[in-house]
């Protein structure tokens, strides 16, 4: 008999509003896009706040936290994170959670899975709730109501199915609510599941015949094979299209010098065959599979794609592409480069996941690299110093190490920026970033981390914006430099730059952790061209991006203050100093900036700080 273990417990149940007839719309779709959204947002901000996935539930995820405050703080933040995901969708695409969170005895089996009321009250809160919304038990809610600045609406006693008594419930009252289309009187969507697999990529599991060998041993840096496409148009003409598809993936996969990447002839062994995935992995020794098909119909082209783990068979990845026959080259450039920018860090996050279930004892730098990761985000110093004690740990065990030396220099310019200005923070921050320059020459995602503390710390322009172009000529498909290149550009450099950089990033990754760098070096630009109201906004889809930041509601108080938005302004300005209690503008932030910013940028931010009113 299986072990059991009670405890009390945060937990955090989710589900999406509306599956099955999301599903029944487009189920493709629809399953890449939930794929994303775990890979992209809940994984990495369930990590931040600590949490632990306890099962996936078809479409939804139970997760349990330390903390009834972390828990409703990663809910906050994927439910904002769902705004934007589903900004400029037609009603009937957009995806929406509700979730419910409760405070309340469990029983933990033996493999970990949790059961008992405390487990049966979340999901029926989560029941309960509105779309895109959070409703809180009574035990949940007295832990968070004197700790958290949102509002929360008592809704009453509720009867709730299979718990005995009726239980008070609170919600949060969320700025961006979403509500999802729903036939009248009904209020829980059905939650069936359909097939997890495209049809154009399911496989048999025959071996390939004459080629079964060896398995390969795994080599010490995360790897993967590209296979040829299936060409599925029965137009023996576009094999060309989908060989030089593939071709094009793998020389930009091998761009990015973390991964190890099969060679192309090696790949095509496998062309015209179905291939069992598991074998693969163990023939070529790799621990990711990249796959796809190429569809033709009249004058139009359908491409799917999907990124499997060897070893378990399970999907990480999978999306479409849709163009015309018209201009082949530009098309394939075009699904290459998203590709690519796709696929960085979607194996990076499953690498993530893999290092965290290792014991202690056996993780490598590589291993805490990668733990750390998520704590650096948020950008915001309690975050960022879980992360950089994992990179210290890094670093003793390989000094030479130069993303851990980048993400340690990010990390210290998040303390002195927002943690006390302490000098000897900026002098090891600048240190650190130019040791990643140095051992990571050839290393894009080392280069694009570290001038952020080129910039800021050592206010040395042509070395950060150095950094970046050699980050994108070895990969030009790095997000992470055409993010932070958009910054350093947008506070000293040329704003042409910012235009051509930001909406690039956002396209090759638009639900990157960095992408509210984009949003708000647009603002900038638009503060200086005097374009105040287009200023706010670009400044709101950044806070959207990454709420928890209170620089970004520095910047958009100011731009609401010089568009006439006051009581906007000063809203922006209410929740900044709930984020961070101490900033001062004339003394601290402003001086800041001013060390590596051009005058015309300060001058306007500085007076609309001064107009809304915060402290000097």
């Amino acid at each position: 008999m299986a072990e059991t273990a009670r405890k009390l417990a945060a937990i955090l149940a989710a589900d999406v509003v509306g599956y099955s007839r999301l599903a029944g719309a487009d189920e493709d779709m629809t399953l890449a896009r939930l794929r994303a959204l775990r890979s992209d947002l809940i994984d990495p901000v369930v990590a931040v706040h600590h949490g632990r996935l306890v099962k996936r539930t078809g479409d939804g995820s139970l997760v349990e936290f330390r903390s009834v405050v972390d828990a409703t703080r990663c809910a906050i933040e994927i439910q904002d994170g769902m705004v934007v995901r589903n900004a400029g969708l037609p009603p009937g695409r957009c995806i929406a959670f509700r979730i419910g969170i409760h405070l309340g005895d469990v029983v933990e089996e033996s493999d970990g899975d949790l059961m008992g009321d405390g487990v049966n009250i979340a999901a029926r809160l989560e029941g309960i709730a509105e779309p895109g919304g959070i409703c809180l038990s009574e035990d949940a809610y007295r832990q968070v109501r004197d700790k958290m600045p949102e509002t929360f609406a008592d809704l009453g006693e509720k009867e709730l199915k299979n718990i005995a008594r009726p239980m008070r419930v609170y919600s949060i009252s969320l700025q961006n609510n979403f509500t999802a289309p729903a036939k009248a009187g009904a209020h829980r969507p059905d939650t069936s599941t359909g097939s997890s697999m495209d049809p154009d990529f399911r496989r048999g599991g025959d071996k390939m015949a004459g080629m079964e060998k060896a398995a390969l041993a795994l080599p010490d840096k995360p790897s993967i094979a590209v296979l040829p496409f299936q060409n599925m148009s029965g137009d023996p003409e576009q094999d060309y299209f989908a060989d030089g598809m593939v071709e094009d993936i793998i020389t930009g996969l091998s761009r990015i010098n973390w991964l190890f990447v099969i060679a192309r002839n090696s790949s095509f062994a496998y062309k015209g065959r179905s291939p069992d995935i598991r074998q693969v992995g163990r023939e070529l020794g790799v621990r990711y599979v990249l796959e796809g098909s190429v569809r033709k119909g009249g004058n139009r082209l359908r491409i799917t794609g999907q990124l499997i783990e060897a070893e378990s068979g399970s999907h990480l990845w999978a999306d479409k592409y849709d163009g015309a026959l018209e201009d082949v080259f530009e098309l394939q450039d075009r699904i290459t480069e998203s590709v690519v920018g796709v696929i960085e860090p979607s194996v990076q996050r499953a690498e993530i996941e893999r290092a965290r279930r290792k014991p202690p004892d056996s993780l490598g730098a590589y291993d805490l690299y990668l733990q750390a990761l998520p704590f650096f985000g948020s950008v915001m110093p309690g975050d960022a110093a879980t992360g950089m004690a994992l990179m210290e740990e890094a670093l003793r065990l390989d000094p030479h190490y130069a993303a851990a030396h980048a993400y340690l220099a990010w990390g210290l310019e998040s303390r002195f920026a927002r943690g006390g200005m302490n000098p000897a923070d900026a002098e090891a921050s600048v240190r650190h970033a130019r040791l990643a320059v140095a051992h990571g020459g050839d290393d894009p995602t080392a280069l694009a981390i570290a001038s952020l503390a080129l910039l800021h710390m050592g206010h040395d322009f042509a070395a950060a914006s150095g950094a970046v172009e050699r980050a994108l000529s070895l990969n030009p498909s790095c997000a992470a430099a055409l993010y932070f290149g958009a910054h350093i550009h947008a506070f000293s450099g040329d704003p042409a730059k910012v235009e051509a950089y930001a909406p690039r990033a956002l396209r090759l990754s638009p639900f990157d952790p960095l992408s509210f760098e984009a949003h708000i070096a647009i603002a900038l630009v638009r503060m200086r061209e005097g374009r105040y109201a287009e200023a706010a906004a670009a400044a709101a889809e950044s806070i959207k991006a990454n709420p928890r930041f209170s620089t970004l509601y520095a910047f958009q108080a100011a731009s609401l203050t010089m568009a006439g938005r006051g009581e906007e302004a000063k809203a922006a300005a209410r929740r900044l100093l709930e984020l961070e209690p101490n900033f001062r503008a004339g003394s601290a932030f402003i001086v800041f900036f001013a060390q590596f910013a051009v005058p015309a940028v300060i001058e306007v931010i500085g007076e609309g700080l001064r107009r809304v009113g915060l402290p000097e």
